[in-house]
């Protein structure tokens, strides 16, 4: 094997090498300035579409096919940098139904203005769009998020999903839109949550019915929590008149949870305990734990219950 590979003559090959590479280079730059003809999408955008008025099932086309005749490197460039044609629709809706018709000579036009100078448009297939439309009812309904969002471990939810936008106009027959009062994301599952998160998320809508955006902002967000604990006393409601109740015991422990950001704003007048007697309880009455402090997620008490004696 090494005498083998001491016995090619390198310079050959380094020179036949040399040979290819410039072959190639050459044959490069004449097709670079040949001129012929080649087939490229053309990418349409449309405007001016009220948002009342639905399409046929045949439907607007998201593109047409051009032959373009130029040198290679310009029409090389078609393909790097696609061509986007924009359409303004105000031109061809006129009442409440119809056919949007964009005509040969139209779209042709529109292509041309699109293309370099030295290039020469051949053919477009479709060479002309057509469409039906019709003036849909309109509905304004809420908007729902449908996922489901799990904290990580030692987190809780300090913002709630918030959705950018709280109703949707949707559009569709007068049947269809009887039937709908909410309109939902689509079921994103978001776990281990320990942080803001804010995206956007796309709508669901049911078929035959059009939303009046396709997607919408949301945000959510976790922080860690803490707990505090309070040492209160039980007061108690529904004590007939003349009597008094003796509590054993007479206070209670109360744990609190709250994000830590809020532990400060946590105090224990936020909190109230109760016992609220009835004839018809024996020995023992539970405990309630009451709050209004808004940074207070959750709270549990210490005993759950409480004995007592009625004194008269």
């Amino acid at each position: 094997m090494k005498e083998l590979f001491h016995r090619i003559s390198w310079r050959s090959v380094i020179t036949f090498t040399l040979f290819i590479i410039l072959a190639t280079a050459m044959w490069y730059g004449h097709a670079m300035q040949s001129v012929r003809n080649t087939h490229v999408p053309v990418h349409i955008v449309y405007t001016g579409k009220p948002s009342a008025i639905g399409l046929g099932e045949e439907g607007l086309p998201d593109k047409v096919m051009i032959e373009v005749r130029d040198i290679g490197a310009r029409l090389n460039s078609y393909h790097r940098d696609p061509l986007q044609l924009t359409i303004d629709l105000r031109s061809y809706i006129h009442g409440e139904k119809g056919t949007i018709h964009v005509p040969s000579d139209a779209l042709r036009r529109g292509i041309s203005d699109i293309l370099q100078g030295t290039s020469r448009l051949i053919e477009t297939h479709p060479e002309e769009i057509r469409c039906t439309y019709f003036t849909e009812q309109e509905k304004s309904v809420t908007l729902a998020f449908a996922g489901s969002i799990t904290p990580a471990m030692g987190y809780q939810i300090s913002v709630p999903m918030q959705l950018s936008k709280k109703r949707v106009k949707i559009y569709g027959q007068d049947k269809k839109l009887a039937e709908i009062d909410t309109i939902y994301t689509e079921a994103l599952a978001i776990t281990d949550l320990s942080d803001t998160l804010q995206s956007d998320i796309a709508l669901v809508a049911p078929a035959g019915i059009r939303t009046e955006f396709d997607s919408v902002g949301f945000k959510v967000a976790a922080e860690q929590f803490t707990e505090k604990k309070f040492t209160l006393p039980i007061r108690v409601t529904g004590v007939p008149e003349g009597c008094h109740i003796r509590l054993f015991p007479a206070v209670v422990e109360v744990s609190v949870r709250m994000g830590m950001s809020h532990f400060l704003k946590v105090q224990q007048n936020d909190i109230r305990v109760e016992c609220h007697y009835s004839a018809e309880q024996q020995d023992k009455m539970d405990v309630e734990i009451r709050y209004t402090n808004p940074y207070i997620t959750s709270a549990w008490v210490y005993p759950g219950a409480v004995e007592f004696i009625l004194e008269q």
